[in-house]
């Protein structure tokens, strides 16, 4: 009796955990017979998630792309153009300066002592001068009483000339010393900004110095030499054609305008070694924004393309029979439609024919598409809402 008992409790929760077992076991395998049974559906048994956009016709402006470099407007090394002592430098590096401002003071007294001879000599022999005029009046009168000689009159004739001549010298004396002295207050030639001083005061400095004392850059406007390969020089010069070219100016990541302005000049060659042209643009640069031997991303308007059907660049792809899109019609199934791109830009594709306005295009999710799927159009992360549309480049 004790025995019967005791295999019965043993027996029931071996009873319970053999059924579980079972249970669980039928669940699953229902579970992978539905899973089974959604997979092998056919594409049309089940929506697919894409994201689409409408066939827009707009005018789009044509960007071409290159690899740019900021150069200074106009860029001076400041020298002096005497030779002296420096005395002192009156700018602060960094420092904004207008054209005209004191740079730097070199020793004025010895510029000063030439003055003063040349001021000397100019009165000498201006009294010299005075004096020998009044000379050749009194011969003059007295020649016609034949109480001088001519030859005497024509000798001071003469002397008269000499020291006219004299006057004249001591005058460029007095202006070449006062040139000095304007000279040995070194001022700045244009505006811009000045960079690291080169040379402290109390040394000695000559006009033939190559360093010079600072270098003076002008930011405002910049200039930017673009690279572009040569195959876009018809473009370039047809835009140039029809009047100003527009350039942007972008950091290296594309990510920051820094400034807009035109195209100023092509280059009258090509790089035969790289195939390449040279451009120059010029960019106001009011926040200094753009800064010299910065590289940048520059951006010429060529082209706006009036009246383009235009579609994102992701809708368009590629098969067997040429470039095609996927449409989604009013049923939201859908079909493929071939198409003829007339240009493809970074993110945009300019269609000429194939499409009409207001149909829509799939741009992700192609790749679950068949024939007839049926789809439903989920909501774009903020990054593709921020991403779609945008001009051609």
């Amino acid at each position: 009796m004790i025995s019967t008992r005791f295999a019965t409790r043993i027996a029931l929760p071996v009873v319970g955990a053999a059924a579980l077992f079972a249970i669980v076991r039928s669940l699953s395998r229902h579970d992978g017979d539905a899973h089974a049974a959604t997979k092998d559906a056919p594409p049309g048994a089940r929506p697919v998630p894409v994201l689409t956009a409408p066939v827009e016709k707009r005018d789009v402006p044509v960007w071409i792309e290159g690899l740019g470099t900021v150069v200074a407007w106009r860029q001076v090394t400041v020298r002096p153009q005497v030779d002296g002592r420096l005395d002192r430098v009156t700018f602060t590096e960094g420092q904004a300066v207008r054209r005209g401002d004191q740079l730097a003071q070199v020793d004025p007294r010895p510029f000063e002592v030439q003055l003063h001879q040349a001021e000397g000599a100019l009165a000498r022999d201006q009294a010299q001068l005075d004096g020998a005029r009044r000379d050749l009046g009194r011969y003059q009168e007295l020649v016609k009483g034949k109480l001088v000689g001519q030859q005497q009159v024509d000798q001071q004739v003469a002397l008269v000339g000499q020291l006219e001549g004299a006057v004249q010298v001591d005058r460029a004396a007095i202006e070449s010393a006062k040139l000095n002295l304007d000279w040995a207050r070194v001022a700045a030639p244009q505006d811009g900004v000045v960079g690291v001083r080169l040379i402290d005061p109390g040394n000695i400095v000559h006009a033939a110095d190559p360093a010079g004392i600072v270098v003076l850059t002008q930011l405002d406007p910049a200039a930017v030499m673009v690279t572009l390969p040569e195959d876009d020089l018809p473009r370039v010069t047809a835009a140039q054609a029809r009047g100003e070219v527009p350039v942007e100016a972008w950091s290296r990541d594309g990510a920051t305008k820094l400034g807009t302005g035109q195209l100023l000049v092509v280059d009258n060659q090509i790089n035969l070694a790289t195939a390449t042209l040279r451009l120059k643009a010029v960019v106001p640069n009011p926040r200094r924004a753009l800064w010299p031997n910065q590289f940048v991303k520059a951006r010429l308007l060529v082209d706006t393309r009036r009246g383009a059907l235009a579609v994102p660049a992701a809708a368009v792809q590629r098969g067997p029979q040429g470039t095609f899109v996927w449409i989604v019609g009013a049923d939201q199934h859908a079909a493929t439609r071939p198409v003829e791109v007339a240009l493809t830009t970074a993110d945009l594709a300019l269609i000429a024919k194939g499409v009409t306005p207001g149909e829509t295009v799939v741009i992700e999710g192609q790749g679950q598409l068949r024939l007839g799927s049926e789809v439903f159009v989920r909501e774009p992360t903020k990054d593709q809402r921020k991403e779609g549309g945008g001009s051609a480049r």
